[in-house]
């Protein structure tokens, strides 16, 4: 990283693009965001996904809201990630590749987010084979995760349309997760802890009206420089 630093500071053409601290990855989504409004019926839609970085789901609510339409933007978060304040809790089982870290990440816009839902890994497991099984979609834990999110939230919002935001497939999964199908729990029988503040927080499924709260503590970058030695959560078994 020094090197990196005085390459910049010896450089300043040179633009340092980071996965988890760099703005420049919302603008991404601009597009995406463009071919999303042409894809769906006029009317509000609630938008589900993992938080990683950040940017996929931010990036995306940012962009749609900006073109007029009513979003509703709701995150997922796995126990032990400092992104959304669980970072006391241990899942035993796992944690969620490619959702949560274990350091502040500058590209979580905490303020664009309604609502977010913290769930463990037999819940994303729940979600992952409950998706292959009702839609012959073979997709991995955060998609798992997401999907009996957004499953739950429609049920309570019928009136609203609602997207779901897929980022893994199940590939790497399919002995942790798919071979052990039937220790899989039923959908329907699932439901979260309603919080009103995270003092409140408990595994394995809770969920809360985050209102655009600012980052918590433990998810706040102390200047440019931070957090660039990063792990992400992996959900194993």
């Amino acid at each position: 990283m020094r090197h990196v630093r005085a390459l910049l500071a010896d450089r300043p053409d040179f633009h340092w693009m980071r996965q988890y601290h760099d703005a420049v990855h919302y603008e991404g989504y601009q597009e995406c965001a463009e071919l999303v409004s042409g894809a769906l019926p006029e009317g509000p839609v609630t938008v589900v996904g993992a938080v990683g970085t950040g940017a996929s789901t931010g990036g995306l609510a940012q962009a749609l809201r900006a073109s007029g339409r009513a979003v509703r933007l709701v995150g997922v978060q796995p126990f032990g990630s400092v992104t959304f304040g669980s970072e006391q809790f241990n899942d035993p089982d796992a944690i969620i590749a490619g959702i949560g870290s274990s350091i502040p990440f500058r590209n979580v816009r905490h303020e664009l987010y309604d609502t977010v839902h913290w769930l463990d890994f037999r819940h994303a497991m729940a979600g992952a084979v409950g998706l292959l099984r009702q839609h012959a979609v073979f997709a991995g834990l955060s998609t798992g995760a997401a999907h009996l999110v957004a499953s739950w939230e429609a049920a309570r919002h019928p009136e609203r349309l609602h997207l779901v935001l897929g980022a893994d497939t199940g590939h790497r999964y399919a002995e942790r997760v798919f071979s052990r199908h039937a220790e899989a729990r039923d959908m329907a029988g699932l439901r979260p802890l309603p919080i009103a503040s995270l003092a409140e927080l408990r595994p394995p499924w809770s969920v809360m009206e985050w209102a655009g709260r600012a980052a918590p503590p433990g998810a706040r970058c102390a200047d440019e420089g931070a957090a660039v030695s990063v792990s992400t959560v992996e959900l194993t078994s």
